[in-house]
């Protein structure tokens, strides 16, 4: 018979968890963060955060940003935590995972999700000698592996042209065909935008 496999929950002082260290997903001051407050301070955190041990004392958050911020809004002291003994490449694929549920992922937040998890999937098959050129597939479960290539293109742009895409100033499709420019010319199309009020369009973007 199989045995159950239960998960040691416990309740760590707020104080003592840190952020992941590169996550790319915002935690904004918005409705759905109004809506977590208000839930949890209603009923309490009913489901705990994920988190590691670090080596100098304490843990770090690898899924439950937004309810580790409720917390501290709320006043709690400690939140309800699994604790996980697991690898960076481990981390980073459950940390992504779960923040790929979210209702509302700006652009850029899901593109360099799809990096990091595709940069930790290729490293475990390098270190277990798997082949790993078709991990892409392996990604996402809404998006086809074309479809992560495209966001993670979204990378490549500059900070300035990727929050036009995140603003939908400029379209997804548009962003993608204009990261394969230079950062340079990247800069100088920023400026026309800026100057002129305007964005190219998908058959502009093409022929840059």
């Amino acid at each position: 018979m199989k045995k159950e496999v239960t998960e040691n929950i416990q309740n760590i002082s707020i104080t003592e968890i840190q952020p992941f260290h590169d996550h790319p997903f915002t935690v904004t001051d918005n409705e759905d963060m109004a809506k977590i407050v208000e839930s949890i301070g209603k009923v309490g955190t009913i489901t705990p955060v994920i988190a590691r041990p670090i080596s100098n004392s304490g843990y770090e958050l690898i899924s439950g940003h937004r309810r580790l911020e409720a917390c501290r809004k709320l006043g709690l002291k400690t939140i309800p935590v699994i604790v996980r003994n697991m690898t960076d490449d481990e981390v980073v694929i459950v940390m992504v995972d779960a923040n790929l549920q979210r209702e509302h992922i700006l652009p850029s937040e899901k593109a360099f999700a799809y990096k990091m998890k595709l940069e930790a999937i290729n490293h475990q098959g390098k270190t277990c000698g798997q082949v790993v050129h078709k991990s892409r597939d392996a990604i996402s479960e809404t998006d086809s592996g074309r479809q992560v290539q495209r966001y993670i293109r979204l990378t490549k742009l500059i900070s300035q042209l990727l929050k036009l895409v995140d603003d939908e100033r400029i379209a997804f499709s548009v962003g993608v065909e204009l990261s394969y420019l230079t950062k340079y010319e990247q800069e100088d199309l920023f400026e026309a935008i800026e100057l002129e009020d305007k964005t190219p369009s998908l058959s502009q973007a093409i022929q840059m």
